[in-house]
């Protein structure tokens, strides 16, 4: 969601003369899009602002002005403390407020700090004041349909930094993906905090679900592949399931964060599920799409984890089996109730059962990809690899896929979507040859 934002706040700002570089050097503006999930950004956040308050000292001394601004979730969290501790910061804005973007600009530009933090939620949808159409270069780009959680898990801040659920209209986001594919764009990823909660209004005034979003945008001409994260497992219904066996361009890929295998622990967490529930979705859905790959995230060390809590997670990625996973050491997070927690676990017992589960998911990971070597995959080729004449792309199932060419007088190109003979493996991706013919094991 913040390569999204990232991405709309250029296009705002290109609207008012800016255009977009890859290094900070003798740029004008430079903005920090911060995420607050974990402990450490905010600490990464104040390391980045020391340097670049340097560079802004230097740009004063030759005459020059570069403004800074800090936007996304650490703003909205920390606002007050970043204009605090680092006065040099022009704007502070919140992933709500963005779309203001455009004059706060003009007025740091003019010297006027009056109003330097904007986190408040605002009555009317940013979505309502960003560029109708997009500019974005690639076959690949992601479209946020919904934002915000009223889930409120004890460990998370996105209730908090990104407020209530919110979906946008169905036209509205119909139109983004038409400007995405016109822009060249094949594949798009749907997004929300809690994106199969999606519940938008068609143009009639009826709500349309994320099943009914994705059939909708597969009419489109020249949109090839569809997938949407992140999803909660207590929004998994049947119409949602029954469209990863109807709908060809919908991808048989799904990450459905289940955080821990502890009926205890998942109500402590107040997730709403339990690892059973959780493990009926499974099947429901391999039930409906028998090659469907699952990831997945998990926290361990949430306060009052026991052995037996731990125990309980290892055993339902056991009978899950997940083609991949992120998986962390619990961070308190301020202002949500488990920080508040007194049964806190130690750091070293969580680092311990946090290797333990990475080298299970780990396992499975590399046994997942080992299962495609020798078979034909499809992938969309999306940006050159490191050989030459080596492209890498996306295979149905989110993998990295290295593709080469057996024929050197037909070359490779970004945008194809191909079938490849897969070769290799190793744990996050797979070597791939295109060829029209059988693969003989001196080609390997």
């Amino acid at each position: 969601m913040n390569v999204y934002d990232s991405e709309r706040m250029s296009e705002l700002l290109g609207k008012v003369g800016f255009v977009r570089h890859s290094t900070p050097d003798s740029v004008d503006m430079i903005i920090l899009n911060t995420c607050h999930i974990r402990e450490k950004a905010s600490e990464k956040l104040f390391s980045e602002l020391g340097r670049l308050r340097l560079m802004k000292e230097q740009r004063a001394r030759a005459g020059e002005r570069l403004v800074l601004a800090v936007a996304g979730c650490v703003a909205q969290g920390v606002g007050k403390e970043i204009a605090s501790r680092v006065p040099e910061v022009d704007i502070v804005v919140g992933p709500q407020n963005y779309h203001q973007l455009p004059t706060l600009v003009q007025q740091a530009l003019e010297g006027d700090n009056r109003s330097l933090i904007h986190t408040e939620f605002p009555a009317e949808s940013k979505f309502d004041f960003l560029p109708d159409e997009r500019n974005h270069e690639g076959v690949s780009a992601f479209l946020s349909i919904q934002e915000g959680c009223d889930k409120f898990c004890t460990f998370c801040v996105v209730p908090y930094t990104r407020g209530a659920e919110y979906s946008r209209p169905v036209s509205e986001i119909i139109f983004e993906a038409q400007s995405l594919v016109e822009c060249g764009v094949q594949e798009i990823t749907l997004l929300g905090q809690n994106v199969n909660a999606y519940h938008g209004l068609k143009p009639d005034q009826t709500v349309a679900s994320l099943s009914v979003l994705i059939e909708e945008l597969g009419t489109i001409d020249g949109l090839s592949r569809i997938r949407y994260t992140t999803s909660h497992p207590k929004d998994m219904d049947d119409g949602l399931i029954s469209a990863h066996k109807r709908l060809p361009f919908l991808m048989p890929y799904l990450h459905l964060p289940v955080q821990s295998g502890s009926n205890r622990i998942l109500r402590a967490m107040n997730r709403g599920y339990s690892a059973e529930d959780y493990l009926v979705i499974a099947d429901q859905l391999r039930n409906a799409r028998p090659d469907i790959a699952l990831s997945s995230d998990f926290i361990v060390g949430f306060p009052g984890e026991t052995e037996a809590d731990f125990e309980a997670t290892l055993r339902l990625v056991e009978k899950v089996k997940f083609s991949q996973a992120y998986s962390f050491k619990y961070s308190p997070r301020p202002g949500t109730p488990a920080s508040e927690m007194t049964n806190q676990i130690d750091n070293d017992v969580s680092a311990e059962r946090l290797g333990v589960l990475q080298q299970l998911l780990d396992d499975q990971q590399r046994t997942f990809n080992r299962s495609k070597v020798g078979t034909k995959l499809e992938v969309l080729l999306e940006k050159p690899g490191r050989k030459q004449g080596q492209l890498v792309g996306r295979s149905l199932y989110m993998q990295a896929v290295h593709v080469e060419s057996m024929d050197r007088s037909i070359p490779l190109t970004i945008g194809d979507l191909i079938e490849v003979d897969v070769v290799a493996s190793n744990k996050n991706s797979l070597a791939a040859i295109k060829t029209d013919q059988p693969i003989c094991k001196e080609d390997i």
